[in-house]
């Protein structure tokens, strides 16, 4: 994994100016705690649930709602349950948020979905999109979402 631009300068700035690794700044900043919330944007729970694929915690009743909806397909339902903004991923409010390392997770993290909805559901194709808004300086447009490619499957 490259290192972001904006991380660089931070990284180098320690040991006295001789600098720091990614992996080994992880174990002076981080905790255990974060490891394992992270763990649960990284590496989710998935459900079927109705012919759904979803994140597990999902809401019933925001599907039932958006599931109603003139012209709602399964896909566009799975793509709103299932969207992620990036920068939600700390609320919004993290102040070192930066273009260049929501676009490195958004990219990791549609990689990390592709390969588990894979591996949990072979027989069920799904498309993950990271979308990145027009406007790259507005962080909360980068979006992570995902839904079924397959037709309808009744279960």
């Amino acid at each position: 994994m490259n290192t972001p631009e904006s991380m660089r300068a931070e990284l180098a700035a320690w040991n006295n100016g001789a600098g720091i690794d990614i992996e080994s700044w992880i174990g002076c900043m981080g905790n255990f705690s974060l490891a394992v919330g992270y763990a649960s944007v990284f590496w989710p729970d998935f459900v079927l649930f109705d012919g759904y694929i979803l994140r597990k915690g999902f809401s019933e009743e925001s599907l039932r709602g958006f599931a109603v909806r003139q012209g709602a397909t399964r896909e566009s339902v799975e793509w709103v349950m299932n969207h992620l903004h990036i920068a939600d991923i700390h609320s919004g409010s993290c102040e070192d948020g930066s273009k260049d390392k929501v676009l490195l997770l958004g990219n990791v993290l549609k990689e990390i979905y592709e390969a588990k909805l894979f591996r949990q559901w072979p027989d069920r194709p799904c498309e993950v999109e990271f979308h990145i808004p027009d406007d790259g300086d507005d962080l909360i447009g980068y979006q992570l979402s995902f839904w079924q490619k397959s037709p309808e499957v009744s279960e």
